[in-house]
């Protein structure tokens, strides 16, 4: 019983480090546009991230934590040692957490999913070798953190350029956002009701059939539309007259869906990138109480879920103002309707990626998105600098994790009668 405890608090502790880097890194991301935009304090970005964050990480983090403790490396050949897979993981977190902490502290938005996946490939590669990995499944990651970047980028300059022609070049500007605002409020309850509906509603065992899900869903649709349109003409009580006011105006209609955005964009973090902490924990905490390795999908524990989401808050608040700055200021000039932007097509986009399991990089995305934006002002409008430091970073993350990690291997594994001893088996 003393072993285990010694390695539930190990485990504990290095798995805490790493969501706390998770929080201080990539958390961030989630608000940087916002806070860009100056529609948020950084205080008051904080605060809304936190309480979406830990709502995406109950509600919809199960799909992702799956890929992350069994389908990277070959676990079956861990079933005669199971202590020597405890090792791979424990120095997988620790690998993962050690360059987060190194990046955070120098600024750079890196992946926490390259990070940890890195890792995991590199213990596997030093144990078992680098035929049992489940190259398949990382195929398919490996092509989403292609795609999700240039989808951000795309998917945010097409979005921007819309806005801009069909509203600002428009004749009455003020008329154009009146009508279309809305409808982009529509769009939002829209996405976001399917994930709760769709997603959620089976994680906490609420039983509605399908044609209840897509009645809710239409009813949180047409709200959501008649809210925004209410509001649009309450505001209509203050008149603008000067070039200057309507553009002002316009940019304030935006912030609100900025907002809300920025809610869900941390919310599909939180269903995605927490595995990257509580996978591996998951895996090792049920090695060590069963004394074996599992190989199925499991559900995840609620005071594990709990664990991350709190730990992850914590790196948020206490030092993800660095990569706040980074992505929100330091890239490109952002305005409410840019940040809306920004936000909806990355959230779009990582939710997506979490209902299909895979777990892509919300950084690669956010940044794509934000470059994207700033791409439809001219290069002039793009800070190449802070790109060129941002991609050589996506780079050199997954080999660091994958040489930290076969390096902390050796180190557990040393003395390997030592370690038996240790795990009492």
């Amino acid at each position: 019983m003393t072993c285990e405890l010694f390695l539930y608090g190990i485990t504990l502790t290095i798995g805490g480090a790493m969501a706390w880097a998770i929080g201080a890194n990539d958390v961030a991301n989630a608000m940087a546009s916002t806070v860009g935009a100056r529609i948020l304090t950084i205080t008051q970005a904080i605060y809304i991230a936190a309480i979406f964050e830990a709502l995406g990480a109950l509600l919809a983090s199960g799909q992702v934590a799956n890929m992350m403790r069994h389908g990277i490396v070959d676990v079956t050949l861990f079933h005669a040692h199971p202590s020597l897979f405890i090792a791979g993981m424990l120095s997988s977190l620790l690998a993962a957490a050690t360059w987060l902490i190194v990046a955070t502290r120098v600024g750079l938005p890196v992946s926490t999913t390259h990070s940890i996946i890195g890792a995991i490939i590199g213990f596997g590669i030093v144990s078992v070798g680098i035929g049992h990995i489940h190259w398949d499944n990382l195929i398919y990651i490996a092509i989403s953190w292609f795609i999700t970047p240039v989808a951000g980028m795309v998917v945010g300059a097409l979005l921007f350029i819309w806005i801009r022609s069909s509203i600002f070049l428009s004749e009455m500007p003020l008329r154009s956002c009146d009508f279309q605002v809305p409808f982009f409020s529509a769009a939002v309850g829209a996405i976001f009701g399917y994930v709760v509906l769709f997603e959620c509603i089976e994680t906490l065992d609420w039983v509605i059939d399908e044609q209840g899900k897509w009645l809710l869903l239409s009813i949180v649709t047409v709200l959501s539309y008649i809210c925004a349109s209410g509001y649009q003409k309450m505001k209509k009580s203050v008149l603008t007259t000067t070039e200057k006011d309507i553009y002002t105006e316009v940019e304030k209609s935006f912030s609100g869906l900025a907002i809300i955005t920025s809610c869900g964009m941390a919310f599909s973090h939180g269903a995605n990138d927490i595995a990257n902490a509580i996978g591996p924990i998951s895996a090792i905490l049920t090695t060590v109480s069963t004394k074996q390795v599992a190989t199925g999908g499991q559900v995840l524990p609620i005071w594990l879920v709990c664990f991350g989401a709190s730990s992850i808050v914590v790196g948020l608040v206490s030092y993800g103002y660095k990569i706040m700055q980074t992505v929100g200021t330091k890239i490109t000039q952002l305005t409410p309707i840019r940040g809306f932007c920004i936000q909806f097509s990355t959230s779009v986009i990582v939710i997506v990626a979490s209902g299909m399991g895979l777990p892509v990089s919300t950084t690669q995305t956010m940044v794509g998105a934000v470059f994207g934006v700033g791409m439809v002002r001219g290069m002039q409008a793009v800070n190449t600098r802070t790109i060129s430091n941002i991609f050589l970073s996506w780079v050199v993350t997954l080999p660091a994790g994958a040489l930290l990690s076969m390096l902390y291997y050796f180190l557990f594994t040393w003395g390997s009668r030592y370690y038996e001893n240790i795990c009492c088996w």
